[in-house]
Formats: structure tokens, sequence, C-alpha cells
């Protein structure tokens, strides 16, 4: 699998906090990297928090979108490498509030962009996401399909990735864009999503509501199998055979939302069975989804290595590990 060696170099990193990119940092910190991370607001629920990594980083405060922070973060502490995962990443969110979702998810990522072509970064990963491909008959989705998103936080995301790979293009700034199957795994705090709300369900010993039919399918890619293809992925933008393209990753394989929460209930050991609520898809949400991942396996090596159910328990095992990250809020609108 591609490798990029780590050791002492300077590495940016938006959207630190969370979930993927909670793993990520620490992975860079482990492998001898000097992370500094741009934190918008004090948290102390962040897995990145609860681990104690936030206190081997560097950290800069402030929006993303302030005038001339970034270009300041990336010339004070000499980045070589940026890792922009900062996003508004939830889809009802978006449909209630595009404005906040555009001004984070496409402003964020123009000016970030823009602060990596003026400090002449060496190489740049910027999260897109397999939701800017938007409804497709034709699956799994290839990186040469067209995007065609209905929805604001998919068509967010799809702009954001347009003006990605346009940097690549007309100033030649080492850049590729991910477009990853849904990621889940410890330390995801979003009561929101399925994942963390279904296995705090359980673990509480309530049936983990669902509130389509359960028939959606998606493509569920474990944390720590995305960390390794992030890494993968910045090692063949810095040799340049991943400069200016939009990479895959995933099992490349559907699996449905019933599915996904039956087996958080067989893990956790209880006799609970999902309480399904509605019927077909949630309004504003793609009925099915997946990616085909020959493009990162070809550059890199990387395929995905973790089961459902391998996954399932390591993520278990973490809430378990952590009481007190258990995900609190209101109940998810949707699944």
């Amino acid at each position: 699998m591609a490798h990029l060696d780590l050791t002492g170099k300077s590495v940016f990193v938006t959207g630190g906090y969370g979930l993927l990119g909670s793993w990520l940092v620490r992975s860079l910190l482990d492998q001898g990297a000097d992370v500094t991370v741009l934190r918008r607001d004090i948290t102390s629920r962040s897995a990145l928090v609860v681990s104690g990594d936030e206190a081997r980083c560097s950290v800069v405060s402030g929006d993303l979108c302030e005038p001339g922070l970034v270009e300041r973060a990336l010339g004070e502490y000499e980045c070589e490498l940026v890792f922009h995962l900062a996003a508004q990443t939830i889809v009802p969110v978006a449909n209630k509030s595009p404005l906040g979702t555009f001004e984070t998810n496409v402003r964020g990522t123009w000016t970030l962009l823009e602060a990596c072509r003026l400090q002449g970064v060496s190489g740049v990963v910027v999260a897109a996401s397999d939701k800017a491909y938007g409804n497709s008959d034709t699956l799994p989705y290839t990186e040469d399909m067209a995007l065609r998103p209905l929805y604001p936080y998919d068509a967010s995301k799809a702009a954001a990735d347009l003006i990605t790979r346009s940097y690549f293009h007309t100033w030649g700034l080492p850049v590729a864009v991910t477009r990853f199957a849904n990621l889940y795994g410890g330390g995801d705090l979003n009561r929101s999503r399925l994942v963390p709300e279904a296995i705090s369900a359980a673990l509480s010993g309530r049936s983990p509501v669902i509130r389509s039919d359960g028939s959606p399918e998606r493509d569920y890619l474990h944390v720590d199998d995305a960390v390794e293809a992030y890494l993968a992925i910045a090692a063949a933008v810095v040799d340049g055979k991943a400069a200016g393209l939009a990479i895959n990753a995933g099992h490349g394989e559907p699996v449905s939302v019933l599915k996904v929460v039956s087996t958080i209930c067989e893990q956790i050991g209880s006799d609970l069975v999902p309480d399904v609520r509605g019927e077909g898809p949630p309004k504003g949400e793609i009925p099915r989804q997946w990616v085909d991942p020959s493009l990162i396996r070809e550059l890199t090596g990387w395929q995905a290595s973790i089961s459902l159910e391998e996954g399932m328990a390591r993520t278990i095992a973490w809430y378990r590990d952590h009481p007190g990250s258990l995900p609190v809020g209101p109940p998810p609108r949707s699944s």
C-alpha cells in the first residue's frame, strides 16, 4: 500500500474534532507527525479531547471561513500536508439550514484551498462525499460518473468537489478529493446518526428506532479503514499519482439500514429488535448508494478489511469503554 513517511512532517487538519478527524489525528501523531488542528468551538465532547490527543497537537482557534486565518496558520507552522475534513455533515440539518451548510462546506473549502495555494503546500486531501453523485439507477458509483446532487448537503459537497479539483487543473495545487462511503466508529457523538444512536439505545435497553422502513442501503466503512485510505491517498497525491483526482473508498457492497441496526443488537447481546417506524426512505435522502473502490486499490493498494460485524464490535467496545461519551440530545429525525 502507498506509504508516506510522516516523521517530523507538519500536518494541518480541519475537522479534527469529528469522527474521522479524531482518529486520523491520532494516527498522524503516532507516526511522528507534528499536527496542528483547527478548533472552532471549545468542546469536551470529542474523541480528540477524550483520548488526550488534543494535548499532543498545536491548536489554532477560529472559524475556517475567517479571512486569513488558515493562511497564517499554514505559514506559522510551516505545514506541508493538509487534510480538510471540516464540514456540516448532517443531512436533516442541511435541509433545515441550507445557508449555514453552504457557508461551511463551500466557502470553507475555497478559503482553505486558496490558503494552501498561497502557502505552496505539498499535498492536500479534501473530504467530499459519495452523496455528491446523487440518486442513480446505475450502481455502484464510479469516479467518472457525473455529479447530480438534488439536495442541499449533496449539492454543497458536489460544489466543494468541483472547486477543489479546479485548483489542481488551474494552478497545479497537489490535491485529491475523497468520495467515501458512510463512516462509522467509536467517538461519533452525534445522536442524529444511525450507528451511535442505535448503539446508545441498545446499551440503554431501548429498541433502536428506524425512521425509514429499514430498506435504504449504504456502504458502511469503519473509521480505521477510512484513516488508512486517507493516508494512502495523501501519499499518492504527494508522489503525483492521485493529484487532481476524485477517489472513492468503501467495501463496494450495500448493506441495509435494517441489517446495520440488527447487527448492533446482536453484537450487544440483547433480545432487542429494531423498532421500524417509517415507510420507504426518509424524504430528502437517497435510497440506495454504494461506491466502486477499484481506483483507490489500483492507485495505492488499499482495500477495506474490517467487516461490518468486526467494525460494530470495535465501535460498541469504544462506547462501553467511554460511557460518558454516549450520544445525547434529541432522538434522530431519520435513519
